[in-house]
């Protein structure tokens, strides 16, 4: 008996988001018409969220395997081994259209989102990062929206008591209609405690723990595979409403159930709720399943069955159970004050049956839905003006003065928004929570995390600069890998693996094809240049207001491995008498690039330009040296040299992070171009490393060793930042309390937070 209510049109077909062809194989999978619960089901497991049908061709070009990966893509979150019967579990995941329309809870409930993801595999979670993107800082929705977004990130993950060790944020025009809000979690396990989201077992039972089930998160799947447009407001009911002291209970009950023998099988009910843990579970394992929809808990009065089955209710688990165990993981899940009720069984159907008031109402082959679920070789074309983007016309900006209006600007840079600190977001994160953090925001350039035992740690990044991926997509998806590794490099960790979140507009448009495209393409050789492979991720696409996309944003996040959590550089130069040197060219041919800089973007409203050439050899001969003299504890500071350049960097290590001393120095530079490009310029493969002077024959030995390019430049001395040009006069001379408060309150100011 089906519920064939109501009749299923042409319409109705098209508001569930299905092209006619992809409604023709739905008829081909079933053989016959879908009922409205069947047509849901299909709608949310072929919706570009869950199916990945306009990437996954380009997808499998990705390097997923490695001597580190112990799970690669495919699972609810990736796994490297650190080292001494650890691993590390850990993805990134977007909440992007939840969080424009609600920011507090679609923030909220995509941290934990991904805290299920990565605990669903047997790890404790031990560190999260975030990856954020807003409008222009006068934008009238701004204020409302970043206050929003950081309160929920926080909200949750305190409340879990998982800290959020690390982040970035840019403001930028593109992100005006359609904000991203990408989150990061990591987790500890043992390398032989890992579990998988398999269904096995022929009449083992299915089970459901965890919260009851609402009406909340309805369509959220397919709501995130669609354009924003005016009526986006009007889709608040698809934002689910988290409780993180529910999650956190849910957390603690799996990871007791994970130390019996009782659980064959888990997986998160995220995206598509029910539906997509049962198809995907039962499609691993290469089984059926059966569900008795009376048995789930329910919140909500009269919930229907297609809203059961597409409900994305938070803090909720499907399990499959040894047979004969359901009592006792009733028991551990009772004891959390959460529900736990037998849903179903494994099957040798190769279908999912789904009944309800003793009547079926879907009966859905599993291999077909996967099988036949779209995969599009969408057509690609270079955007028209891509030739322009690359025209920087330089002529047409006066070139800085040196002396009072050089160090003026530099005031200026650090004060804008997309440079200036970052404090007023995470002092409202818990940052030691645990008592695992190293380096905590703002102390080194790569967040790092201690194992439970011994002296290995475990550092983390995340990185994407989406004006130069406009740019060039496949330069600036390199570059974001380049830089997380370097980042991890200053805190002397080597890169263990990678996992991404892939926001672009719609796929419909070859140009936006294109980007990601060749976004894939630089991720690829970077990941392998860097033996850094992809072993989780998540695209999120369609991301646009109207016909204005956002700027292609390939966020990723390198986990690499510290051998020695007590040999960690900061990027504090903490104290006077230190020697500064630069692994790196202090400039390209033509002057340091200024090609969708932060100095062009903030101060001259401007994002334009080639991003130079990014040269592996020269990255891994940088990002060596520095890694070397961290482990050897011969240096006291390192500082990647990214947006803001030169002038910024140097500032930042005289600021320190919280607790550190401000130190000012003095410096000498050639010059062979204009001032702005010397002072702001952001070529790549460039690291600041300070030391005692004692070190600088290691320092100049290592750097000789790889091969890296070293240039001593002058030292840490006084209360002032003085640049000079060798042979010259000075460029900048600025007092660094008052650049310090500049930088503190910049983004306060720029906000109006």
């Amino acid at each position: 008996m089906f519920d064939n209510h109501p009749t299923i049109t042409a319409e109705l077909v098209s508001e569930h988001g299905l092209t006619d062809e992809e409604y023709q194989r739905v008829l081909e999978c079933l053989g016959r018409e879908p009922n409205l619960t069947e047509l849901g089901i299909f709608s949310v497991m072929w919706s570009e969220h869950c199916s990945y049908k306009s990437s996954r061709i380009h997808l499998g070009t990705l390097p997923t395997t490695g001597p580190n990966v112990i799970q690669g893509p495919g699972e609810n979150a990736g796994i490297v081994s650190v080292g001494d019967g650890w691993a590390a579990a850990f993805k990134m995941e977007s909440h992007n259209h939840p969080s424009f329309i609600e920011p507090y809870q679609g923030a909220a409930t995509g941290v934990g989102g991904i805290l299920r993801d990565v605990f669903t595999m047997g790890a404790r979670p031990v560190a999260n990062l975030n990856s954020l993107r807003f409008g222009s800082v006068d934008h009238p929705r701004t204020e409302y929206l970043v206050d929003g977004v950081v309160a929920g990130i926080a909200g949750y993950g305190n409340c879990m008591g998982v800290p959020t060790v690390g982040g970035e944020v840019t403001f930028d025009p593109s992100y005006d209609g359609n904000i991203l809000v990408n989150a990061f979690n990591l987790g500890l396990v043992r390398d032989d405690q890992i579990y998988l989201a398999n269904a096995s077992g022929v009449g083992n039972p299915v089970m459901y723990i965890g919260a009851k089930t609402g009406r909340d998160g309805i369509h959220g799947a397919t709501m995130a595979s669609d354009v924003f447009d005016d009526e986006s407001e009007a889709k608040r009911p698809t934002v689910q409403v988290g409780d993180p002291f529910t999650e956190k209970l849910l957390l603690e009950a799996c990871l007791e159930l994970f130390k019996t023998d009782y659980v064959v099988g888990i997986q998160d009910m995220g995206a598509a709720g029910l539906t997509s843990s049962s198809f995907e579970m039962a499609d691993r394992g290469g089984v059926g399943l059966s569900l008795n929809l009376d048995a789930v808990p329910q919140r909500a009065e009269n919930l229907t069955p297609y809203e059961m089955m597409l409900s994305e209710s938070q803090e909720r688990m499907l399990l499959v159970a040894a047979r004969g165990t359901e009592d006792k993981i009733r028991e551990i899940v009772e004891r959390w004050d959460l529900d736990a009720s037998v849903v179903g069984e494994v099957t040798d159907t190769g279908r999912v049956v789904v009944t309800w008031h003793d009547g079926i109402v879907a009966d859905i082959p599993v291999a077909p839905i996967t099988d036949k679920a779209p995969k599009s070789a969408r057509p690609t074309a270079e955007p028209a003006d891509l030739a322009q983007r690359w025209v920087l016309d330089l002529d047409g900006i006066a070139d800085l003065a040196a002396g009072e209006e050089a160090t003026a600007m530099l005031a200026e840079v650090l004060a804008g928004p997309n440079i200036a600190s970052r404090r007023w977001i995470y002092r409202q994160y818990d940052h030691m929570v645990r008592i695992g953090t190293v380096s905590r925001p703002g102390d080194a350039d790569a967040a790092v995390i201690r194992l439970p035992e011994g002296k290995r740690g475990v550092a983390l990044t995340v990185d994407c600069n989406p004006r130069l991926c406009w740019l060039d997509p496949y330069r600036g998806a390199a570059m974001a890998i380049a830089e997380c590794c370097r980042n991890l490099a200053c805190v002397g960790a080597e890169p263990l693996g990678t996992t991404d979140c892939l926001n672009f507009g719609n796929p419909e448009r070859p140009e936006i094809m294109w980007e990601f495209v060749e976004a894939i393409r630089g991720l690829g050789d970077a990941c392998r240049a860097f033996d850094a492979p992809v072993v989780s991720g998540n695209v999120s696409l369609y991301n646009e207001t109207g016909d204005t996309a956002v700027k292609p944003t390939p966020s990723v996040a390198v986990v690499g491995r510290v051998e020695d959590v007590e040999r960690v550089s900061q990027t504090a130069f903490g104290q006077a008498g230190l020697e500064i040197a630069l692994l790196g060219d202090l400039e390209g041919q033509g002057g340091a690039s200024l090609a969708g800089s932060a100095y062009l973007q903030d101060q001259h409203g401007i994002c334009a330009g080639r991003p130079p050439e990014w040269a592996p050899e020269v990255e891994l001969a940088v990002q060596g040296a520095c890694r070397d003299l961290v482990r050897a504890g011969q240096i006291q500071a390192a500082h990647d040299l990214s947006e803001g350049g030169l002038a910024v960097a140097i500032a930042e290590m005289g600021f320190g992070g919280p607790g550190w001393p401000r130190v000012g120095c003095a410096i000498e530079v050639p010059r062979q171009g204009r001032l702005d490009q010397l002072l702001f310029g952001e070529d790549p493969a460039r690291i600041l490393v300070a030391y005692e002077p004692g070190q600088a024959a290691a320092v100049r030995e290592a750097a000789e060793r790889h091969g890296a390019p070293l240039t001593v430049l002058g030292s840490t001395s006084g209360e002032r930042v003085v640049i000079r040009q060798q042979g010259g006069g000075v460029l900048v001379d600025a007092c660094l309390s008052e650049l310090a408060t500049r930088w503190e309150t910049g983004l306060e100011q720029a906000v109006g937070l």
